[in-house]
């Protein structure tokens, strides 16, 4: 059976500074408060363990703070970005780490025990939460079923459908009770709002890297400067997204927080100097990226636990690179040679954060992305689609160099710059 991996799934709105080590134990936490309720448990006191990758840079990525407010029934869409970060410690909730373990099923693993009840839990990405129980089995009867970037290439050509066209009506069938263009202009807004709110707030990120904020110097710069500036503003734009990120604020999964900055950037810039609309960009270039983004889940990784940054930075650097070249009018050819060639030149991509923290080398890096991105729409819009390396062939070969490479190169701050750089 083929699984269809939602827009409004990939697209979340949450807080900062990690998906897959804020937003994910953020929700876990408040399922097992939800099935202590359900199962009539009261308890004075709370274990949790954190392992693996959590385990190792849980403190930096604010685990403890989500956990605990998780546990107070706070979910990550709704909650109070500055309430989380002002929780410190509970008397009631012990955390343990324990970055060398890494339970079998994945690397961002946490056990909840309370009252007698132990329950554990994956956080694998993108905020995604598993659980050892096996996922029921969901019917879905999608109007285009596919399981690779070859079938939704056949599928396209077939109906003589664009990509996005494909991804949306796969998924309004999977919601047919919910306002998926309403939901989409929803997260378009937010990803708006956050790089508006990046390019105007200055001082210093938290942690003690003392890292400044940049963004809203360099935007300033940029308005004194004649001649086109929009490569430049493109990289402010993503700088924006993830030192808001990085100070816990509002900001969209997409896919993952620390790879958030790339996805809206380049959408901001299509809206700042391609004249592109708020509505295309809402609803075709979100459903585009989304459709290239469930093919990196589905057949690959999102996690950086799992496959390194190339897997966070490299999935959204291919995404936002297949949905500009959609919104510029490629073909569904030249958009799969968009998303391949951005993805090509990420793989390999170390996650490897200077105490544990999502800010260096992580907010350059989402810049970086951002530029490749267009960089290879450029390319693709000049050919004609037809190429020697698939988008499914680069996915594969992610999911591999992702499966070979070393755990102090995902995400646990034990190789690389993370040991390399002198924290001061």
């Amino acid at each position: 059976m083929t699984e269809h991996v939602s827009a409004l799934d990939l697209f979340t709105i949450g807080i900062g500074p990690s998906s897959s080590h804020t937003v994910g134990p953020m929700r876990a936490a408040a399922q097992f408060n939800d099935e202590l309720r359900a199962k009539g448990i009261t308890s004075d006191s709370i274990r949790v363990t954190l392992y693996g990758s959590l385990g190792a840079t849980g403190i930096g990525h604010g685990t403890k703070n989500a956990i605990l407010a998780g546990l107070q029934g706070q979910q990550p869409e709704t909650c109070d970005p500055e309430y989380v970060r002002s929780l410190t410690e509970n008397p009631n909730v012990e955390f343990v780490f324990e970055p060398r373990t890494r339970l079998p099923k994945h690397s961002n693993g946490m056990k909840f025990e309370a009252g007698g009840f132990d329950k554990t839990y994956y956080s694998v990405g993108g905020g995604f939460v598993e659980t050892d129980e096996p996922k029921p089995a969901v019917k879905q009867d999608l109007p285009y079923p596919y399981q690779t970037a070859d079938e939704l290439l056949e599928i396209c050509e077939r109906e003589n459908l664009t990509i996005a066209q494909v991804g949306m009506a796969n998924e309004r069938a999977q919601r047919p009770d919910r306002d998926v263009d309403a939901e989409l202009r929803r997260i378009w807004q937010a990803m708006k709002s956050c790089i508006e709110a990046g390019l105007q707030t200055e001082g210093v990120l938290p942690g003690f890297l003392k890292v400044d904020r940049r963004a809203a110097g360099i935007h300033r710069q940029l308005e004194t400067r004649e001649g086109d500036q929009s490569m430049e503003s493109l990289q402010a734009y993503a700088i924006a997204v993830n030192e808001e990120n990085a100070a816990g604020n509002r900001v969209v999964t997409a896919p993952t927080n620390g790879a958030a900055g790339i996805i809206p950037a380049v959408a901001y810039y299509a809206l700042k100097h391609r004249n592109i609309s708020d509505e295309t960009l809402a609803i075709e270039y979100l459903i585009t990226a989304a459709t290239i983004g469930g093919l990196y889940k589905r057949n690959a990784s999102i996690s950086g636990a799992e496959a390194g940054c190339q897997g966070e930075v490299g999935s959204a650097c291919s995404m936002a690179a297949g949905a500009l070249a959609q919104i510029l009018g490629g073909t569904p050819r030249q958009v799969e040679n968009a998303a391949e060639i951005a993805m090509e030149h990420n793989l390999g991509l170390t996650c490897d954060p200077v105490g544990g923290f999502v800010q260096l080398p992580c907010i350059e890096r989402n810049a970086i992305a951002a530029g490749t991105a267009v960089a290879a729409v450029r390319l693709a819009l000049n050919g004609t689609g037809v190429h020697k390396i698939s988008l499914d062939t680069v996915i594969e070969t992610m999911r591999q160099t992702g499966a070979d490479m070393s755990t102090k190169y995902k995400e646990t701050s034990m190789g690389g710059l993370a040991v390399n750089v002198v924290e001061c």
